[in-house]
């Protein structure tokens, strides 16, 4: 923790910074503060350190750590952050933490997720390096399920204001759950909740999004290089996942105080970003062998889809694969 509180001071200063000023601000010896800059060296970070001056930080790696997130995140709120470089899968880990008593807003966050996993059963490809792996723990009072419907929809909001206040950019909504960037996905969202057996309400709500951030074509699986991407694929830029991390974890804050009472504010958000409405759509649920074609007139006040089959039916769709024309290689 001594590292990463020195790589926060050093990332929140533009100039030199003294060791006696640090020592001040952290009431760290002198030595730990040397020893601390000598392992972020070996880390990959750029510091110089010139005498009477104290250290600068040139050039840092793009990594994802409690340090980098210090320099973003307020020191209490980052004690519910948990960082890895690897798992196997944030939402199973953050599953564990929950039964062993982790609290309501307990964020964690990995470099890499060995079996990582998406929506309907599919896997969520997770290259080392490239993503942000996030999963987000609610522990809502006295709330059923049903409160619980319109979660991932206002995750897909969250998540889209948090890339655009970083990057610049405003990814669309795919519905129900993918954040879309020039027809390609580039974020998927899995939300997973626990039952209390007595009393049928919410004993936990787990969200786990993972955004692909800088990740090259050739780090995703050839069959679906055409539907995946990345914000640097599409941008041509590199962006700091540390801070793009750091605004998800204040988005997320933000969704957390708000439900399930902002649903106006939340519902208008959803339809403004929507890729979905207005488009030609395919329908697909389970057990049918044929989708079913129509148009996405609009999303209903509970999420579900508004559509127009050919034959001039309607109906709110709630479940199943919608796949929009032009988008992930419909045509």
């Amino acid at each position: 923790m001594t590292k990463d509180k020195v790589l926060a001071v050093l990332k929140n200063n533009n100039d030199y910074v003294s060791g006696e000023s640090i020592s001040g601000e952290l009431g760290l010896s002198r030595m730990a503060i040397s020893t601390a800059v000598k392992s972020l060296r070996q880390d990959g970070y750029e510091i110089e350190s010139v005498t009477k001056k104290g250290y600068k930080l040139l050039k840092a790696p793009d990594k994802l750590t409690i340090g980098e997130l210090l320099a973003y995140v307020d020191k209490n709120r980052i004690e519910r952050v948990k960082c890895l470089d690897s798992t196997e899968s944030t939402n199973k880990l953050l599953q564990s933490m929950a039964m062993e008593g982790a609290k309501d807003g307990q964020v964690v966050i990995a470099n890499e997720q060995t079996k990582g996993r998406g929506r309907l059963g599919r896997t969520f490809n997770s290259p080392k390096d490239g993503g942000i792996y996030f999963s987000y723990l609610m522990k809502p009072q006295n709330r059923s399920p049903q409160d619980a419907t319109c979660l991932t929809a206002w995750t897909a909001v969250a998540i889209s204001d948090a890339i655009e206040e970083v990057c610049g950019i405003t990814p669309g909504i795919k519905w129900v759950n993918d954040l879309v960037l020039n027809k390609k996905k580039i974020c998927g969202i899995l939300t997973e909740m626990s039952i209390e057996s007595e009393s049928g309400m919410i004993s936990s709500i787990i969200i786990g999004i993972g955004v692909n951030v800088n990740e090259l074509t050739t780090d995703f699986p050839e069959e679906i290089q055409n539907i995946a991407s990345s914000i640097r694929i599409e941008t041509g830029k590199v962006f700091s996942r540390s801070r793009i991390a750091a605004a998800m974890i204040k988005h997320m804050d933000i969704l957390n105080q708000n439900w399930p009472d902002s649903k106006d504010k939340y519902l208008e958000k959803y339809i403004q970003k929507s890729v979905t409405v207005g488009q030609d759509v395919s329908v697909s649920f389970s057990g049918e062998d044929v989708p079913r074609h129509a148009y996405a007139e609009t999303i209903n006040s509970d999420y579900t889809l508004q559509v127009k089959y050919e034959d001039g039916t309607t109906e709110a769709v709630s479940s199943g694969d919608v796949s929009v024309r032009g988008l992930y290689g419909y045509c």
